[in-house]
């Protein structure tokens, strides 16, 4: 370890070292600053009766380049897992337990316009880090006011500000690393007094780590926002061309074997390489959100969009093609009044998603089209409709939401001889939420919530890879009771949040195996998801004026000892066993520096505990260390600022899984991330 680090900081010195400028990549605001929109609050960090976490895109480029999973891993009670790359998966508070691939059982907003389809499934490997300002993440269940979701709720932020004297700003960036990695961007931003435009490309690849592991994903991104007397108009729009290879898991023997190795021929049945395993998503989105202030009490939200995605997936028993066309919309009526210190707040509204899809199979020759196996049409839709009240006054807040949620679908085979519509309707469900806070000291406040979670089964639950359409199997929902302090002391030098939280899930929905490999979905009964989470944020030095400009500590724990209440599979009883796929410990330690002549330095490292692999307990992983570095300049020439930078992935060169296939047949359960790993880049602004 000592060795890696010494190189990273000679590379930088010689490099570097004689660089005059003061411009830092660290923001000297606490969080006690920032102002969070979870819940359509709009308040200070330490004001809000919730567990949010939230990072800025100057806070992803600081720890590591455009990928999201590192700065996103840095969140208590949060974990993305990337099972080959750009594969990710995306798990809050446990929530992976139902996802073997992609982002469920989680509700995903930009600027406030739903990117969940119908189904509930996003695909949240679209999104690049350039296209974004910040990110808020709720934890646990936030049906009152999200809808259908048991996970949590990722909240996207990109910025289109006004200005009073027109302006343009340009933007141009690129990285190299090990592995054939190669990313580069570009950007033009116009504001002027009522209009702001921005037009971001990007494009990225990689030769990956494991045979069948290439990727390559292009993205062109058009933002703009246009205000005129009490109105404004935000558009968001994207192409996004993403190509991914799918190595599979292996064995733990191949695993020590030969980790780059992807899934083997066994049984008669074909590897990745000869199948040519590979994701083929080609998606165009385009959203319009509209904010009418009617006058100083009453405005009203309004947001639609439309999604369709072209999507291919030649697998190891199948090709499968898939047409999506996705509608949504929602809208909101706000009231707001103060009486004195205390502000009174009530919203409601509604939001519908509607989901199309075309599904036709096809059997699977080397990556080639064979002959027809099943051709499938389906229509989802999901509605909810909520109010919520709010009181906030000098020392408290208290919040209220209730909601009305409702899901249905209809299927047909097309290659039955007499194909007919089956349909499913779930229930109306009923999701309340109450939290309430209370600042008991200047700068800290004590918090607590009770909460109920809804979530129907996903398109890929219903349909999962084995084909069959599953009709039984049933949404999840369940209680969240939880109990936070938040604040600075000393000074503001310490920020902290610190939570405990109890959450009883009921019909969870676990994956299954085939003994080909493909999937399917069952209800395996109650869960007991009780946890701990810590994040400290401590600030040794701040705007100081020799050599260093800040140095700060931070800490992340979560303490998930999740488990089986009731879970019967068979003549197999699991109750009281290890959730599976879940660590009990997680820590990750960090450190920021930067110095007045423009250097920083970025090192982390984030304890992964054992985990379960299977739901009967008998394959655990190792705990593993994951350690990243990344330093660098920030440069001024003329109107331009420079960044240039250097940095490492997993400097111990540890052996280790970032997404496991769990209750795998063949015991084929790790996806080995990539060994120790290096890049450098740099970013022009002006």
């Amino acid at each position: 370890m000592k060795k890696y680090l010494l190189i990273l900081l000679l590379s930088f010195k010689v490099l570097f070292g004689k660089s005059q400028t003061d411009s830092l990549v660290i923001s000297t605001d606490t969080l006690t600053e920032v102002r969070i929109h979870a819940f359509g609050l709009n308040k200070h960090w330490k004001d809000v009766p919730a567990s949010v976490g939230r990072i800025t895109t100057k806070e992803v480029a600081y720890i590591g380049t455009t990928n999201l999973l590192p700065a996103i891993n840095t969140i208590p009670g949060v974990r993305m897992e990337e099972r080959s790359p750009s594969s990710y998966r995306l798990s809050i508070r446990g929530s992976l337990l139902r996802s073997p691939f992609g982002v469920r059982n989680i509700k995903i907003y930009w600027n406030g316009l739903p990117m969940t389809d119908g189904s509930g499934n996003t695909y949240f490997n679209l999104i690049d880090a350039t296209q974004l300002s910040s990110l808020e993440i709720i934890k646990g269940p936030a049906a009152s006011l999200y809808g259908a979701n048991t996970g949590g709720v990722v909240l996207l932020q990109s910025n289109n500000d006004f200005v009073s004297m027109t302006k343009n700003s340009y933007c141009i960036n690129a990285t190299g690393g090990s592995f054939g990695l190669f990313q580069e961007g570009s950007s033009w931003e116009y504001q002027s007094q009522n209009f702001s435009s921005k037009l971001i490309q990007s494009h990225q690849q990689s030769d990956g780590y494991r045979q069948q592991s290439a990727s390559q994903k292009d993205n062109i991104t058009w933002e703009a926002s246009f205000k005129k007397n009490k109105q404004q108009f935000d558009l968001i729009s994207f192409y996004t061309a993403q190509m991914y290879q799918t190595p599979g898991g292996i064995t733990l023997a191949q695993m020590l074997q030969d980790p780059t190795l992807a899934r083997q021929p066994a049984n008669g049945i074909p590897g990745a390489v000869q199948q040519q395993t590979t994701i083929y998503n080609n998606t165009f989105f385009i959203g319009l959100h509209y904010t009418y202030t009617i006058n100083q009490n009453w405005s009203t939200e309004a947001g639609i969009v439309f999604h369709h995605t072209d999507f291919r997936n030649p697998f190891i028993t199948n090709y499968e093609k898939r047409n999506e066309i996705n509608f949504g919309g929602n809208g909101k009526l706000i009231y707001q009044q103060q009486y004195g210190h205390l502000n009174l707040q009530w919203l409601s509204g509604g939001e519908l998603l509607a989901n199309h899809s075309k599904i036709d199979d096809y059997g699977n020759r080397g990556g080639v089209i064979d002959t027809v196996q099943f051709k499938d049409n389906v229509y989802i839709n999901q509605w909810f409709a909520f109010t919520q009240i709010q009181m906030s006054g000098k020392h408290f807040n208290v919040n209220a939401g209730i909601s009305a949620n409702n899901q249905n679908y209809r299927y047909e085979r097309l290659t039955d001889a007499n194909p007919t519509f089956t349909k499913k309707t779930t229930d109306v469900a009923v999701m309340p939420r109450l939290a309430a806070l209370y600042q008991f000291m200047p700068q800290v406040a004590l918090y607590a919530s009770l909460s109920k979670g809804f979530s129907p089964p996903s398109l890929a639950e219903i349909r999962p890879s084995s084909r069959s359409f599953n009709t039984t199997l049933q949404p999840e929902d369940g209680w969240n009771v939880e109990l936070g302090l938040k604040g600075s002391i000393i000074k503001n030098k310490l920020v902290f949040d610190v939570n405990y939280y109890r959450f009883r899930l009921q019909n969870a929905i676990v994956t299954r195996n085939n003994t080909d490999g493909t999937q399917y979905f069952v209800n395996a009964g109650d869960t007991k998801q009780n946890g701990v989470e810590v994040w400290l944020q401590y600030h040794l030095l701040r705007n100081g004026a020799h050599f260093f400009k800040t140095i700060q500590l931070t800490e992340s724990y979560s303490y998930q000892p999740y488990k089986f209440i009731t879970y019967q599979q068979g003549a197999s009883n699991y109750s009281g066993n290890q959730l599976t796929g879940v660590p009990k410990h997680i820590l990750v330690n960090g450190l920021q520096i930067a110095m007045v002549k423009g250097l920083f330095f970025n090192v982390s490292d984030t304890y992964t505990s054992a985990l379960s692999l299977t739901d009967a307990n008998d394959v655990f992983t190792e705990a593993y260390n994951l350690l990243q570095a990344k330093a660098g300049i920030n440069m001024k020439l003329k109107k331009a600022t420079m960044q240039f930078y250097i940095g490492g992935d997993n400097l111990l060169n540890q052996l280790y899984s970032l997404g496991n296939d769990i209750n795998a047949v063949g015991k084929r359960f790790y996806n080995p991330a990539a060994a120790i790993n290096f890049y450098g880049g740099c970013n022009i602004n002006w």
